[in-house]
């Protein structure tokens, strides 16, 4: 296992903190005004784009990116670090084209599109020129077990009909998102195999009988491009737009939400990277009976921990994306729950140690921490919520256990 980054990954890993130093951070004051008065900052992001994919910084998240498609394609352990890089800024990865979910999205299309779907919707999502969404959660049922979904997509002559309502649906606020790709039920017959009952179908947004109800609010916080809830009544789209084959919708799901994780987990590893510095900035500036917080025992500790525990994530995050290109997402299934439990609970330590140090002002806007510890604690929910990633790898052990059977018995020291 080898984690050694080429010459040529870490150039462009100097090239990314260059471009996010000098141009992305610099914006960030002005996409938060924008944001906060109810604007979305299309004028901040565009223009990075275009820089952005200027010097080579675009689509970097894609292994299997054609010669004739725009970007730079980058295995699965060589992008890792770009997204920790992304992370430290959460509105970043946008500028970049590799902001979720439209790269799992383009992922999908990738794999799955037919033809005309990859040229409508797969070329303009790669070019940046639009937004997507991913609506598969509903407030009705647990979601964290996708065949609990209800959305119906009916077959009616050339057409597929779709009812339902779906929620906390990221992206779907974005003034430029026009696709949504729909995972709903098929096959609503009462012997339905419950994995193989469920489809993907693409839905465009301005598609009659598509509502979007309204943008959540998560922690009290709202994002800009949207964690919506979305109605569908009596949708109609065009058989042409199922993605991939009826009763495959489940499986897609799953082949989906592999890399996807591993970006999450690096860019929540950036922000936490970030609120270490910040804190130990804040430790040795600020003064309290007498001594800099630095010099106190349990501020030490704090700083200590949060730097094992930063390296020791990344090391497992970094040992998933190796696994998956070496042999493939499916095999990594048992490592990618595990790294999604350990970065989110690492984000709120983290940060909740940082804030800390901060005092009253690690509750406010004036530094990014009370935002990071929220969308820390909101991933313990996004792609699947702890317990379930915690049930696939307590169910790995004791399969190996389950093989191996009386194995141990040897180390029993019996009288």
């Amino acid at each position: 296992m080898d984690f050694e980054f080429s010459a040529e990954v870490q150039a462009m890993q100097q090239t990314l903190r260059r471009f996010v130093d000098r141009e992305v951070l610099p914006a960030n004051e002005e996409w938060h005004r924008l944001a906060e008065s109810g604007a979305y900052p299309l004028q901040v992001i565009e223009l990075l784009k275009a820089k952005a994919k200027a010097v080579g910084l675009w689509n970097l998240f894609l292994p299997g990116l054609k010669p004739d498609e725009p970007g730079t394609r980058m295995s699965n352990l060589d992008y890792a670090p770009m997204a920790e890089i992304m992370g430290r800024i959460p509105w970043a990865s946008e500028v970049f084209n590799c902001n979720a979910p439209d790269t799992g999205n383009i992922e999908l299309l990738h794999l799955f599109a037919s033809p005309a779907q990859a040229e409508r919707w797969l070329k303009p999502l790669l070019e940046g020129e639009i937004r997507s969404c991913f609506a598969m959660t509903e407030p009705d049922v647990a979601s964290s077990d996708a065949t609990n979904i209800r959305t119906s997509i009916r077959r009616d002559g050339d057409s597929y009909v779709i009812n339902g309502r779906k929620w906390f649906i990221t992206g779907a606020a974005h003034p430029n998102c026009r696709i949504a790709i729909l995972l709903g039920v098929s096959d609503e017959g009462p012997d339905a195999d419950p994995h193989r009952r469920h489809s993907m179908v693409l839905v465009p947004m301005d598609t009659p009988g598509l509502t979007v109800v309204r943008n959540i609010p998560i922690m009290h916080h709202h994002s800009p491009d949207g964690h919506c809830e979305l109605v569908f009544r009596d949708v109609r789209v065009p058989a042409s737009n199922l993605l991939g084959d009826e009763g495959q919708g489940f499986r897609l799901a799953q082949a989906r939400l592999g890399p996807g994780r591993v970006h999450h987990c690096m860019r929540t590893i950036g922000q936490c990277e970030l609120a270490l510095e910040l804190m130990c900035e804040r430790a040795l500036e600020r003064r309290t009976f007498g001594r800099y917080l630095a010099d106190f025992a349990n501020v030490q500790d704090w700083i200590a921990q949060s730097r094992i525990e930063i390296d020791q994530a990344r090391l497992l995050v970094l040992r998933a994306a190796w696994l998956m290109d070496r042999q493939g997402n499916a095999a990594a299934r048992v490592d990618v729950s595990a790294i999604k439990v350990i970065a989110a609970q690492l984000q709120t330590r983290v940060v909740d140690r940082a804030m800390q140090v901060f005092g009253a002002m690690g509750l406010t806007p004036d530094v990014p921490l009370s935002y990071l510890w929220t969308w820390g604690r909101a991933l313990r929910f996004i792609d699947g919520p702890d317990e379930v990633h915690l049930r696939t790898v307590a169910r790995a052990e004791l399969a190996r256990a389950k093989a191996s059977r009386g194995a141990t018995a040897a180390y029993y020291r019996v009288s």
